[in-house]
């Protein structure tokens, strides 16, 4: 969980500065190790695994690189040097694709009973869990810094 009052007063460069490394950079690296984890525990437990989630997590994957992508080449550019209520439309269309990795998680939640693997589950099944919580979890706080501070301003 993010600290609001902390971030409440730092500057949109630091605020993009530490979301660069901490979720971008996080986010890469945690799907890079998922998506492949998935797919072999799907081939082993295929009928019993979840069917849907390496699908799911694909596009995950391809969705939230995209969004990055985005960002990192014009929104934060544009924060950066002052753009302020000039960026609104890019704020509002990135707070949109929030909307819906949200609707992601919730989906990836409701096909795994909440990330809950099976109580026979082999180590790699409860790795996999663990990393898609893990992803989960910054992938809320990252959103919530986005949209409910640096955004915010932009849209005030």
């Amino acid at each position: 969980m993010i600290d609001h009052e902390l971030w409440q007063n730092a500057s949109d460069s630091d605020i993009i500065d530490h979301i660069l490394p901490r979720y971008h950079d996080t986010h890469r690296r945690q799907l890079d190790e998922l998506v492949p984890l998935a797919e072999k525990v799907a081939g082993v437990h295929a009928g019993k695994f979840p069917a849907e989630m390496v699908p799911l997590l694909h596009t995950i994957q391809g969705e939230l690189l995209s969004h990055m992508m985005k960002e990192e080449r014009i929104l934060f550019p544009m924060l950066k040097q002052g753009a302020g209520r000039a960026a609104a439309m890019p704020v509002r269309m990135m707070m949109h694709e929030h909307t819906e990795h949200d609707a992601a998680i919730e989906r990836l939640l409701e096909i795994t009973n909440n990330l809950q693997a099976p109580a026979d589950a082999c180590r790699s099944w409860q790795q996999l869990y663990s990393l898609a919580q893990e992803l989960v979890d910054d992938l809320r706080d990252h959103i919530d810094l986005e949209d409910n501070i640096l955004f915010a301003r932009v849209l005030a």
